[in-house]
């Protein structure tokens, strides 16, 4: 970036260690650490900025040269003028000028009680209750309770 030689960087060390001092050296480098970035910061926010406004502008020409194209393609098709709306701005309406259509409404289901699943071990003692510890032990009594 700088095209800084080592031996120019050794140099730099050696007048900063005898001018700033072994001691403070590590604060000034951490100040300097800070400084840089927010030097950064600073830069890549303009930076994005200015990238921003250029794809803006870059959008707003390709929407006028969409537009200029729409216009010569349906004056040269003669279903169109170019006073009449897009096709996105057009709302359905029920043939009254201006009236909205009604709204379909549509019949609910029935609600109805959704089915608890059969536990196998329940369902094999004829059971009508989720098992219990009691039928669990009976059932396996390797195991410990």
């Amino acid at each position: 970036m700088f095209d800084i030689a080592p031996s120019e960087f050794l140099l730099i060390a050696i007048v900063a260690i005898v001018v700033i001092g072994p001691k403070d050296l590590p604060m000034a480098l951490r100040t300097a650490g800070r400084w840089i970035a927010r030097v950064r910061r600073v830069s890549n926010h303009f930076r994005s900025g200015i990238e921003t406004m250029i794809r803006e502008a870059e959008m707003e020409e390709m929407e006028r040269k969409w537009r200029e194209q729409n216009a010569a393609i349906m004056a040269a098709s003669g279903t169109a003028t170019a006073n009449d709306p897009p096709l996105h701005d057009l709302a359905p309406h029920d043939g009254a000028h201006g009236a909205e259509p009604a709204p379909v409404m549509m019949p609910l289901p029935a609600p109805h009680a959704p089915e608890a699943p059969i536990d196998p071990v329940v369902a094999a003692h004829g059971l009508t209750e989720p098992a219990v510890p009691a039928v669990i032990a009976a059932a396996n009594p390797d195991q410990p309770a």
